[in-house]
């Protein structure tokens, strides 16, 4: 084994590779086939989106777990240790067996070099294939195409929203972005897309590979009614269905999503209704309008671009509070801080915007001079780092105020680790 701790394996791996993302197959495809060599044994659900995907990931594995099913779960990025990032029967693997898997990686590849998430996927699928699951749940981490997960085939492949997002890898516009998260498709395989207004390439490259299209409010649809909503898709109805434990339109889009892969795998996978009932009610995803309630409500969201901000706004507008909105921002360098910023501007009164760290990581400075002109009554103060900004919002808060924490996975990290 090259190393005795989780820690030193992933500083490891974050300096194996010359470029933190590096697209394509080769490599990755060339070490699994060397470790396994076959596929997983288990239906297989691969997930791409630029928005959704994580909520999508849950949604089933938490349906999947409810109806008595062993499920494996593979998502990224992490929130606060590594190991979220695989589950197994809904629990993050421990580190011992992260450490056999990332050992059977290194040997498997010999000189082949990889990425940091690269390396981890592999783990991932290594775990998986000695897990003996009855089904396996996998996040695509960027694009979809040429992303690592995809060396695995997927029984269905499931879409989420499209929006503009990674435009320097995936191309500037809808159609270019959803032609590569339609790589996931596979020839005479279903596929899931739970975008209501997706770009036209993702027909056109279902046609293209004879992959079966299965669209929202086409093939499938939800209607929502006061505290219920009830899903259809041709002759199945499914009716009186508990909200999501997600708040928000969009976690409905996500979950009509989830409910129509559930039906296509029912006859490998069958899931009672109650079942259904209960998965929707259970699932737990920190970092999705995480609401902690108090004196000053803290609200935690790793929106970070336009289209998921926007339904952050949409959310603080629905759940309107009596004080003022602190809002704590960190963004990467290369998201569109002027798109995302602008959308949530009139739901925000005081920002606390803050440096991120690392190669991606954006200034503070930056966000600052978005919102001076997206936003110019509102008083705005620049931080170091993250945690100093959460901080001194929470200090200036009064009781009735809320904070609002946004903009990457690493500013969502870094306010609760702050917070424990």
């Amino acid at each position: 084994m090259r190393f005795n701790t989780l820690a030193d394996w992933l500083s490891w791996q974050e300096t194996l590779h010359p470029r933190e993302i590096d697209l394509g197959l080769d490599r990755v495809g060339r070490v699994y086939r060397a470790l396994r060599g076959e596929s997983l044994a288990c239906p297989v659900v691969t997930v791409a989106g630029t928005n959704g995907k994580g909520s999508s990931v849950a949604l089933l594995e938490a349906i999947y777990h409810a109806a008595g099913y062993r499920v494996g779960a593979y998502t990224s990025p992490h929130l606060l240790r590594y190991n979220e990032r695989i589950r197994i029967d809904g629990t993050p693997v421990d580190d011992g067996a992260l450490l056999q898997a990332f050992t059977r990686v290194d040997d498997a590849r010999e000189a082949t070099s990889l990425s940091y998430f690269e390396f981890g996927t592999l783990a991932a699928l290594e775990l998986f294939h000695e897990a003996a699951l009855d089904a396996a749940v996998l996040e695509v981490g960027l694009g979809g195409r040429l992303d690592a997960v995809n060396i695995v085939d997927a029984d269905v492949a499931l879409i989420t929203a499209i929006g503009i997002d990674h435009v320097e890898w995936l191309g500037s516009d809808r159609d270019s972005i959803g032609r590569e998260k339609a790589g996931i498709m596979r020839k005479g395989r279903p596929v899931v897309c739970s975008d209501p207004s997706p770009p036209h390439s993702i027909a056109e490259r279902a046609s293209e590979i004879g992959a079966t299209l299965y669209q929202l409010g086409r093939e499938f649809d939800f209607r929502l009614a006061d505290d219920t909503w009830s899903w259809r898709a041709g002759s199945q109805h499914r009716t009186a269905l508990p909200l999501p434990a997600l708040r928000g339109e969009h976690q409905l889009r996500n979950a009509a999503g989830a409910l129509m892969v559930v039906e296509l795998l029912a006859q490998r996978l069958p899931v009672a209704q109650q079942a259904r009932r209960a998965g929707l009610l259970s699932l737990q995803l920190p970092g999705r309008f995480q609401v902690v309630p108090g004196n000053v409500t803290r609200i935690f969201d790793v929106a970070h671009n336009a289209d998921s901000v926007c339904a952050l706004a949409q959310n603080l507008a629905r759940h309107a509070c009596t004080g003022r909105t602190h809002a704590v921002v960190g963004m990467l360098a290369d998201k569109d801080a002027e798109a995302a910023l602008t959308g949530i501007a009139s739901q925000i009164d005081v920002w606390h915007v803050a440096d991120l760290p690392g190669n991606r990581g954006g200034a503070g400075q930056r966000l600052s001079t978005v919102v001076t002109r997206c936003a110019a009554r509102a008083p705005c103060t620049v931080y170091a780092n993250v945690g100093a900004a959460y901080r001194s919002a929470l200090g200036q808060a009064m009781s009735g105020d809320r904070v609002v924490v946004f903009g990457s996975f690493r500013t969502v990290e870094a306010a609760l680790n702050d917070s424990l």
